[in-house]
């Protein structure tokens, strides 16, 4: 069979990297379609797979909305002379794409905020898949698998964490160190959002450098560490999760690498203007869990930093509550291999459930710093 995979963005590419090897080891022929965004096509490159660069946009809203149509046009392009069986993609370019070429779609989707691409995406997709955690009901074709997207990377039958970052970074075994991850805000669903300033983010960086080494992974290039006790991460992007591993302690304005943080068992606190009681289902449950701290006001950043680097206990714990919470869910490659060889029919897979907004466990009191 024939499988085209769109990826859009750097977490695309982890997303889908061991489906695409594991399906061409079967013999399967596999293309990736992949927007030129940050550093998408430096992964694809690195993880050798195969693939096309259908276009381009940078970190700015409008540098998508101007290029939108010639993307449509060069993914469909692509698409029909690749002629797949199942396309796998997150939003409008491949239900779109798959639409136009008659191509059986699956959409996997995890953020709740994106209503407009839901609208525009999931009537062309025969099966559309979210995390257990997600809130919203998005038809008869909506089915949940146990845990997140990261857990098709992340999870322990995948992954396997690398130490020989500290040297790679230059630090000194033990040495903690702290990852400051600050979004460029250029998606459609990051419309109107905002998160961490340049100038708290300064003030962010003067209190841990005096626990920590600080490192930061500026989407934006907006904050100018010049004259700060800190350093940009400048290794290969595809290191990212063997240094967040390694971490004691991420701070993030993003969205992915919190959820990948939790899943390695980093401590992470994340603040944006997405918190709040209308906050998106995985992050509600990571908090649950114990693994991440969503915040709005920027000195409880401070305080809960401070507690969280200045405690002996955290990596112990963290570890344990990864181990806990991995314990139940899916490795998610194996899932969408499996979706693969069904091509797209879902409904015979004892893997992904169809959406009725159970809870997986009776909700837990929030666990905090040092409660358990």
């Amino acid at each position: 069979m024939r499988y085209l995979f769109f990826t859009n963005t750097p977490a695309h590419v982890h997303l889908y990297k061991h489906a695409v090897r594991a399906l061409q080891e079967r013999g399967h022929e596999v293309l990736v379609l992949a927007r030129e965004y940050t550093c998408t096509v430096d992964l694809l490159e690195w993880y050798e797979l195969p693939f096309e660069v259908y276009g381009y946009c940078d970190t700015s809203k409008g540098s998508l909305l101007s290029r939108l149509p010639m993307h449509y046009v060069r993914a469909i392009r692509h698409a029909r002379r690749f002629d797949p069986d199942l396309v796998f993609g997150m939003g409008g370019y491949a239900a779109h794409t798959g639409a136009v070429t008659r191509t059986p779609t699956v959409l996997l989707i995890d953020s709740e905020p994106a209503s407009f691409d839901h609208s525009v995406s999931t009537p062309f997709a025969r099966a559309i898949l979210t995390p257990h955690t997600f809130r919203k009901d998005l038809g008869e074709n909506h089915y949940v698998f146990s845990g997140f997207k990261e857990c098709a990377y992340l999870h322990p039958d995948v992954y396997a964490p690398n130490p020989s970052i500290r040297e790679r970074l230059e630090l000194d075994p033990g040495e903690p160190y702290a990852i400051i991850r600050l979004n460029a805000f250029g998606s459609q669903h990051d419309v109107g959002k905002e998160g961490i300033t340049g100038a708290q983010c300064r003030r962010l960086v003067e209190r841990l450098s005096d626990d920590a080494r600080v490192l930061v992974s500026d989407e934006g290039n907006g904050v100018d560490l010049a004259d700060l006790p800190a350093q940009t991460f400048d290794l290969h992007p595809a290191l990212m999760h063997d240094a967040l591993a390694e971490a004691t302690l991420l701070i993030a304005d993003t969205q992915t690498m919190v959820t990948e943080a939790a899943l390695l068992g980093t401590p992470a606190i994340r603040s944006n203007s997405f918190v709040g009681d209308s906050d998106m289902g995985n992050f509600l449950e990571l908090e649950n869990e114990g693994l991440i701290h969503n915040v709005s006001r920027f000195d409880e950043i401070l305080e809960l930093s401070t507690t969280l680097l200045r405690d002996d206990a955290v990596d112990e714990t963290w570890q344990r509550r990864r181990n806990e919470f991995l314990s139940e869910t899916a490795n998610l490659t194996d899932v969408i291999v499996d979706i693969a060889s069904a091509r797209g029919d879902v409904s015979g897979l004892d893997s992904v459930r169809q959406f009725d907004q159970p809870n997986r466990t009776e909700p837990k009191p929030q666990i905090g710093v040092g409660s358990d």
